[in-house]
């Protein structure tokens, strides 16, 4: 019996399976950034600005019209989680919150009952390129958290585990654990209503980098019940359970039983995303998640009428200056400040 239950195109975004909701790689090789860390005036020609996805010269202005993202917009029912590899975002939200993180942070959001959060991507350096890169997973909230109030959490990457693994030829296989827990290796603690900080759901959300030719040893999940998608991104192939695997894909797997990955004749990268499913009806309408169709409508109003607690920022895609290091400033107050 084949390890690999159903192979599935990556396109943009990826495709995801109960708990989570949707899964992107943005990966933007942005130019030098100008006294706006904005895209020099020439690089914006003939793009469709506010509603740019075409992936011009390497890189994406998303919604932004100056600085490149996602100006402020709502949520409601759900979580993001936000792994960012490179580069830098800079977060402002209707609690108040506010944050630069990047180089292997994680923000994790609880949209809860509803937020409105902004995500830009301030091209910081002048004189050299500017590459972001990150995943952006939606993980979804069960009927009973789907109103609790919205949480602003900062994951620093020097607080996430790396476990670092050689096989017998010394080649290392190292995962980044944002949720879960691996060798005794236990990622920060997520929100507190969220559906990965309970004991019995499984959720990991890992990232694997794997050497050319590297081994390593999947350990089964804790329930037969968790579903597991492997999403292989980079690299030349990959084995799993010692099937090939030629191109990028994602993979729902077995994960009741350990699994061999083997990478090919380059490094490979691999994100992993497990968890038990909640089971519950999903109903959509773009930055809404809810159960019925009734509770979606009643979203739409609630936000029309009251904006989530209004939007306390002077614009709709602020940046934080330039000079300004990773930080967060939470919605109670508090300041951290990290080195850049």
């Amino acid at each position: 019996m084949s390890c690999i239950l159903e192979t599935i195109a990556l396109g943009f975004p990826w495709p995801t399976i109960d708990p989570f909701l949707f899964c992107v790689h943005h990966d933007d090789a942005y130019p030098a950034g100008d006294e706006r860390m904005a895209p020099p005036a020439a690089a914006l020609a003939g793009r469709r600005m506010g509603q740019d996805f075409e992936g011009k010269d390497g890189w994406r202005m998303y919604h932004g019209e100056v600085v490149p993202g996602f100006p402020g917009h709502p949520h409601r029912g759900f979580e993001t989680v936000t792994v960012v590899r490179r580069g830098y975002i800079d977060h402002a939200d209707s609690l108040g919150a506010a944050a630069r993180f990047g180089s292997g942070d994680t923000q994790w959001l609880t949209a809860g009952g509803g937020i409105v959060h902004s995500e830009m991507f301030p091209l910081l350096e002048r004189d050299k390129p500017n590459p972001l890169e990150l995943f952006q997973i939606w993980l979804n909230l069960p009927a009973a958290d789907k109103m609790v109030e919205p949480h602003f959490a900062m994951l620093w990457s020097r607080d996430i585990p790396r476990v670092i693994a050689a096989d017998e030829a010394k080649r290392t296989t190292e995962v980044m654990v944002v949720a879960g827990e691996l060798q005794g290796q236990k990622a920060p603690p997520p929100p507190p209503r969220s559906w990965a900080s309970r004991d019995d759901t499984d959720v990991a959300i890992w990232s694997i980098r794997m050497d050319a030719g590297a081994t390593w040893k999947l350990p089964r999940a804790k329930s037969a019940s968790t579903m597991r998608t492997l999403y292989f991104f980079a690299g030349s192939s990959l084995r799993v359970g010692g099937e090939l695997v030629p191109t990028h894909a994602g993979l729902v797997v077995q994960s009741d039983v350990d699994l061999t990955l083997e990478a090919g004749d380059s490094e490979t990268e691999i994100l992993l995303l497990q968890g038990r499913p909640i089971g519950e009806p999903v109903v959509q309408y773009g930055p809404f998640v809810m159960n019925r169709r009734e509770e979606i409508q009643r979203a739409m109003q609630d936000y029309q009428r009251t904006r989530f607690g209004g939007w306390p920022w002077p614009s709709d895609d602020p940046v934080h200056p330039r000079e300004e290091g990773r930080f967060a400033r939470h919605a109670d107050g508090r300041l951290e400040r990290i080195d850049r």
